[in-house]
């Protein structure tokens, strides 16, 4: 281990003990008044996410993607990032008006030029009015040159902080572990410098070489304070013939949900591009808790991640980082989150790890034995790695005479990795079975024009089975053909689910055969739609940036109308037993379950929604409607009675 990541981690145990004399010495006034800064501008910004098309390759040149406000005659930049692929992206901004345009940077100078093909989501400004959370498809396509329509002076640097060492945030972005981005000193900013790290460097999932299907990713997830530099050792001892190593990095002082869901964004779109049929996962302290958060989450919607390996996770989490919390000048969000009764680490039991997966605790014992801290790896106590919440669902457990560090450069411990990854039952073969096929699925867009559909879903329904068995595919925001499969021989009926634009023809029959491919191309006409959902705050005196928020689970909704120009309609939730989505969505009729809605066949233009709930206040709220262009949506919050 290298000493940096010694003496990072013990700055890192001592603040958690929460030595508030010692802290108070190490940062200095300056230094105080900038973490409570960042933690304030944390949680009064909202995360913008949106994906990037193209209509013609932009090669190997770099595209930037930036929010910027207007003052007057200046373009005010609150955030950039790079992609070195059309694709995903992610900006963080505060309260306010803003523009999201991305372009082609033809000469690789940042700045945006006369000629470069450009792009921009919608003509008018996005209004963030609420602080926290995300803000969700905000789809740009870029054209084939210069978009006349961008109110951005040509010539205008839009990378604020010029750097040498500047990188692609896309999913799967390839590096080197040796990459100056991974150095310890920038794991440690990530740690004590959450927001400034995000806006430099984003948080993202990085590959050591291109994808291979051949191969079986092992994602590996580090701790507070860590880097993908790390997990050198443990990847160097992996057999990468068979397994391709990936790593998610991440600012490790911000909200661990909000990483979590990070997580999700980009593993939604790795999946939707490379459609791997297999993932495992080895996570380290403080990112075990990031990974079960995801897998709690959303784990069900990746059957792919067959195995999850924790090593040295304070799955109780730490009473220390409560005293840290209570009288630390400065605290770092994750602090929060690691408190054995904080919100957050309640969450992660709510729910027990999906069935489709295996997991291994593994855990150090080798700490010190100071009388006043239970026994312990160095950091971490045994009672915390140890939980019986998660011992319950491990299949194995294994412990292991190393500290908290030296755990990731045991020989020992890298050899039951390798011996784990490698334990995948091996299916006998049935000469009975017979090989499945692949279907292929083409789309265009009924006017010709290069427009951002925003995520597709595809949706396979065996003849004379029911809509339970059914299977939905995530297509993600990639235009072209996309092959999917191998599927079981049959006959199918097959749709294209799309939030803003109606698929035609509305269903396709189909016969998969044996070692065949089938292609399939539907329609896409725009269609008015408004979906939206009820939705709960995860932490109940904040809302951190990038916190996905989820559906309200406590809460009776009477009623929900929608008015505007000759539209008055009114829903009243549908039981859960007899709710249909996919007919519903495939007709385009309007629908609401529990706590989400939907209103489709809108005309443009302005709506007003009314929600009424037994024990809240009537909720009012303004939504905009545009043809063929998905919903910006962070949830609707009600108000309990006084």
């Amino acid at each position: 281990m290298n000493p940096k990541s010694n003496l990072i981690h013990s700055f890192v145990l001592l603040r958690m003990i929460g030595l508030t004399c010692f802290v108070s010495l190490w940062l200095t006034g300056c230094s105080i008044y900038n973490l409570r800064q960042e933690v304030e501008t944390i949680n009064n910004s909202t995360i913008l996410v949106g994906t990037v098309t193209e209509s013609v390759s932009s090669g190997n040149a770099p595209i930037m993607v930036a929010a910027y406000s207007k003052v007057g005659s200046h373009r005010n930049i609150a955030h950039y990032t790079e992609l070195h692929e059309a694709g995903p992206y992610e900006l963080m901004v505060s309260k306010g008006e803003y523009f999201i345009f991305a372009f082609v940077d033809i000469n690789r100078d940042s700045i945006y030029q006369h000629g470069e093909p450009s792009g921009q989501y919608s003509d008018q400004g996005l209004l963030v009015e609420q602080p926290g959370g995300v803000l969700i498809n905000l789809n740009i396509s870029i054209e084939k040159q210069e978009n006349s329509n961008i109110d951005f002076p040509p010539g205008t640097l839009v990378a604020t902080k010029k750097s040498d060492t500047s990188h692609s945030t896309s999913p799967g972005t390839l590096a080197d572990l040796n990459d100056p981005l991974f150095d310890y000193e920038n794991g440690a900013k990530g740690y004590w410098q959450p927001l400034e790290f995000f806006k430099e460097n984003g948080g993202n999932v990085y590959f050591l070489q291109p994808y291979d299907p051949t191969k079986i990713p092992v994602l590996y997830v580090h701790g507070a304070t860590g880097s993908p530099r790390g997990w050198d050792y443990l990847v160097s001892n992996i057999d990468q013939n068979r397994y391709q190593p990936w790593f998610y990095y991440y600012p490790s002082g911000a909200s661990l949900k909000s990483m979590a869901d990070l997580l999700y964004w980009k593993m939604y779109n790795l999946k939707a591009k490379y459609k791997f049929k297999e993932l495992y996962i080895v996570a380290h302290s403080m990112g075990g808790l990031v990974v079960r958060s995801f897998l709690v989450d959303y784990g069900r919607q990746f059957p792919e991640i067959k195995k999850f390996i924790s090593v040295s996770t304070p799955w109780g989490g730490d009473s220390l980082s409560e005293i840290g919390v209570k009288y630390s000048p400065g605290v770092i969000p994750a602090w929060k989150d690691l408190g054995q009764q904080s919100e957050f680490v309640q969450s992660i039991y709510r729910k027990t790890l999906p069935d489709t997966l295996d997991f291994y605790l593994l855990f150090g014992h080798e700490g010190n034995h100071n009388p006043l801290r239970p026994n312990n790896d160095g950091v971490v106590t045994l009672a915390s790695e140890l939980d019986p919440r998660v011992q319950a669902e491990a299949k194995m457990i294994y412990g292991f005479n190393e500290d908290h560090n030296n755990i990731l450069t045991s020989g020992s411990v890298a050899s039951l990795i390798n011996t784990i990854l490698a334990s995948s039952e091996k299916t006998k073969a049935n000469g009975s079975l017979k090989p499945g096929g692949m279907l292929a699925v083409n789309y265009h867009l009924a006017s010709n024009q290069e427009r951002q559909v925003g995520p597709l879903q595809l949706y396979l329904s065996p003849i004379g089975c029911g809509p339970a068995d059914g299977i939905f595919i995530n297509m993600g925001s990639y235009k072209g053909r996309q092959t999917f499969g191998p599927f079981p021989p049959g006959i199918y009926n097959i749709s294209l689910l799309a939030e803003s634009f109606r698929a035609e023809p509305v269903s396709i029959k189909i016969a998969i055969k044996s070692n065949g491919t089938i292609t399939t191309t539907f329609e896409l006409k725009p269609d008015g739609s408004i979906v939206d959902f009820i939705r709960q705050k995860f932490y109940k005196d904040e809302n951190p940036a990038g916190t996905y928020m989820l559906p309200e689970e406590n809460i009776t909704i009477r009623s929900i109308r929608l008015t505007g120009d000759r539209v008055d309609r009114t829903l009243v939730p549908t039981k859960e037993n007899e709710f249909k989505f996919v007919e519903n969505v495939l007709d385009r009729r309007d629908w609401a379950t529990k706590t989400l809605f939907a209103f489709y066949n809108l005309p443009k233009g302005e709506y007003r929604l009314t929600v009424e709930a037994d024990g809240y206040e009537n909720k009012v709220v303004q939504r905009q409607v545009i043809l063929g262009q998905p919903n910006v949506f962070n949830g609707i919050v009600m108000n309990p009675l006084k």
